[in-house]
């Protein structure tokens, strides 16, 4: 995926806006911010990154983990379009209503009903679970917390082909699966919370 279309997306989907009113006068700042509940909100450039990795087309299909506030589902719902079908998952229910009403915010606005799709949605996840199935896979996984080690389930949910993007402790990992294959491949150091 271009830079440009990571960086259209940032443009079109303002931090700000899934931010506490507390923290909304550092949104421009490439830094991670508090949410509540010890959840914080991603720097911009780690965003960028990952997003580069996912390599989202339009159309895809993707599963959101850790979406908090819901700044990355409603990014995600802007690259994929139309099409395209978002679900970010929370497990903090107080984050999830809160981060899920941002998501169908935007989704509201002209930006968000131009590009963004009806089918991006943002939803509690049950405790003692990771990510959720669906019939022929997830083009793409985003995770957004740090697993200790690799989720297999998170593997097994994957269609063929497809992305996963995640941190396993505090490095990048971008697994990928083609023809039945699976590669992993890391790309830096970054500090998230710990996945739940």
């Amino acid at each position: 995926m271009s830079e440009d279309r990571v960086r259209e997306a940032l443009r079109a989907v303002p931090r700000v806006q899934f931010l506490p009113r507390a923290q909304r006068a550092h949104a421009d700042e490439d830094r991670a911010l508090p949410l509540w509940h010890g959840s914080t909100g991603s720097q911009p450039s780690t965003v960028v990154a990952m997003l580069r990795l996912l390599d989202v087309p339009p159309g895809a299909s993707v599963l959101d983990v850790g979406a908090g506030s819901g700044w990355t589902t409603a990014l995600l719902a802007w690259l994929v379009g139309p099409d395209g079908d978002v679900l970010g998952l929370e497990l903090d229910p107080e984050l999830a209503v809160w981060g899920a009403a941002n998501v169908a915010e935007y989704l509201g606005t002209p930006a968000g009903a131009g590009r963004a799709t009806p089918r991006a949605r943002l939803e509690i996840a049950p405790p003692g679970t990771v990510g959720r199935s669906r019939p022929g896979g997830w083009d793409r996984i985003l995770v957004s917390a740090a697993a200790r080690t690799l989720p297999d389930e998170l593997v097994g949910m994957l269609a063929d082909p497809g992305r996963l993007v995640l941190p396993i402790r505090s490095t990048m990992h971008l697994l990928v699966v083609a023809d039945g294959q699976v590669s992993d491949t890391t790309h830096g150091s970054y500090a998230f919370v710990p996945l739940r």
